[in-house]
């Protein structure tokens, strides 16, 4: 099965990927059909050299069966390509880790018991009383002969 995605490249802790046809069976970094463009996510957003993509050959290889990866899919979105794949449901991704602990504490605070009877404490056992004090074990004294 034929699949456009991206291929790593650059050096350490700066990546840049290539927007490559390659068959599924085959490495992500290895061989691949042909080279489609190019994504660099270091650059904000709002430049337009973070996504370069030939768009003739997109659709060239879209007809022909290749599939989009997820994120070259999102990219393609972007870029009002390809429509945009649905977003999974995962809330709690998008919220900072330290507000996800007040958040699930406020929904617990705000949910109403349900009514019950209330329940009996148990009744709590009296220390038992030393009925009669235990010996304390003799000790023994060597013998002298």
């Amino acid at each position: 099965m034929l699949k456009i995605r991206l291929s790593m490249g650059g050096v350490k802790k700066r990546p840049i990927y290539k927007v490559v046809v390659a068959d599924s069976r085959f490495p992500r970094d290895g061989r691949f059909i042909e080279k489609l463009g190019f994504y660099n996510p270091l650059l904000p957003k709002s430049k337009k050299e973070r996504i370069k993509i030939d768009v003739e050959r997109i659709k060239h290889w879209i007809s022909k069966g290749a599939r989009p990866t997820l994120r070259v899919s999102r990219l393609l979105g972007e870029l009002e390509i390809f429509p945009m794949p649905v977003k999974g449901n995962n809330p709690q991704k998008a919220i900072p880790k330290k507000d996800r602990k007040k958040d699930n504490e406020a929904p617990k605070k705000e949910e109403p018991k349900k009514a019950e009877a209330p329940k009996e404490a148990p009744k709590k056992e009296e220390p038992k009383k030393a009925e009669a004090p235990k010996e304390a074990p003799k000790k023994e004294e060597p013998n002298k002969k």
